[in-house]
C-alpha cells in the first residue's frame, strides 16, 4: 500500500512538471466589497478550482507593496495607479513560453485590469497562446478586457470570458464551481 501510495505521489509530481497549462491569476483577500473581511480573494478561489480541474500550474502576481486591508482604502489606491497607468511591480516570475494555454483570473479594478497586471503583460509575449480569461467584479461585468488582451497579444487564441460575481464567488461555492465547470466545459473544445 505504501508503495502505491509513493507511485501516485510520484505521478502526481511528474504530471505538474509537464502541465502544458498555467492558471496565472491576481487576487486580494482582506475588506471586500459585499462581503466584508475574506480570508481568500475571489479570484484565488476560481484559479484554484481552474487548476485542480485542468491539471494546470499556478502562479500568482503578488505586488512588492502590498495593497491596503481596507477596502476604500485599496480602491482609492487602485484608482490613483490607473489614472496614472502605474506599472506596480510584483514579487516572482514565471516563465510562460512552455505553456500552451493560460487562463487568466483577475478582479475588474475601476473597470480595468488592476495595474500590475499590465506589468506583467508588458513583460511577458503571450502570442501564439491559448488565453482563458476569468473575471471576478461587482456588477461591472468584463468590462471589454478580453479586447483588451486581443489588443495586446494580436496572434493569441482568446477565449471566451467567464464572469461572476466576487459575492457569488464567496457565498455560493457550488453554483460557482458549476458556473465554472460549464465554462471549462466550451473553452475546451
Amino acid at each position: 500500500m505504501k508503495k502505491l501510495f509513493i507511485l501516485c505521489l510520484l505521478l502526481l509530481c511528474a504530471g505538474s512538471l509537464f502541465a502544458d497549462s498555467l492558471v496565472l491569476y491576481f487576487s486580494r483577500a482582506d475588506e471586500n466589497y459585499g462581503v466584508g473581511y475574506i480570508e481568500k480573494g475571489n479570484a484565488a478561489i476560481v484559479a484554484e478550482m481552474i487548476a485542480s480541474k485542468t491539471g494546470s500550474d499556478l502562479f500568482q502576481i503578488v505586488p512588492e507593496k502590498p495593497y491596503p486591508a481596507e477596502y476604500k482604502k485599496c480602491t482609492d489606491i487602485a484608482l490613483t495607479e490607473k489614472n496614472q497607468k502605474a506599472r506596480p511591480a510584483y514579487v516572482g516570475d514565471v516563465d510562460v513560453s512552455k505553456y500552451d494555454t493560460i487562463y487568466i483570473c483577475y478582479p475588474i479594478w475601476w473597470g480595468d485590469f488592476p495595474m500590475t497586471m499590465y506589468t506583467f503583460f508588458e513583460a511577458h509575449d503571450l502570442n501564439g497562446k491559448t488565453l482563458i480569461p476569468f473575471v471576478t467584479h461587482e456588477g461591472s461585468g468584463v468590462s471589454g478586457t478580453d479586447k483588451t488582451l486581443k489588443r495586446l497579444y494580436r496572434n493569441a487564441d482568446v477565449k471566451e470570458v467567464l464572469s461572476i460575481r466576487g459575492t457569488t464567488i464567496q457565498k455560493d461555492r457550488k453554483g460557482t464551481e458549476a458556473s465554472v465547470d460549464a465554462w471549462l466545459k466550451k473553452v475546451s473544445k
